[in-house]
């Protein structure tokens, strides 16, 4: 008898809050059809994810996993960073400013 594992779902999107302790907001991004029109439509869902060593920046493209649920709106864990965004230094006074 052969023992399958369950098939969890992944998605590939980019975080857009980090400023909980090991959680992350992703968005993820799709392109839908208009039924009538034929226009293509960017539609995103935003998903909280478990990041447990927070590790995850804004702006990083990461791919997440379906796991049991941790809380009442977090049911997805981060699997891994695909791409780091660039760090911007914040200390800095604009060209202007003196």
């Amino acid at each position: 008898m052969e023992v399958r594992k369950p098939h969890r779902k992944t998605r590939v999107g980019i975080v857009v809050s980090n400023k909980m302790d090991q959680s992350v907001v992703v968005q993820v991004s799709r392109y839908s059809e208009h039924p009538l029109y034929g226009k293509r439509i960017t539609k995103s869902t935003k998903y909280m994810a478990h990041d447990a060593d927070n590790s995850c920046r804004i702006g990083d493209t990461v791919s997440i996993g379906e796991v049991r649920p941790m809380s009442k709106n977090k049911c997805w864990s981060v699997i891994e960073i695909v791409k780091r965004a660039p760090v911007f230094d914040t200390d800095r006074s604009s060209p202007g400013e003196e």
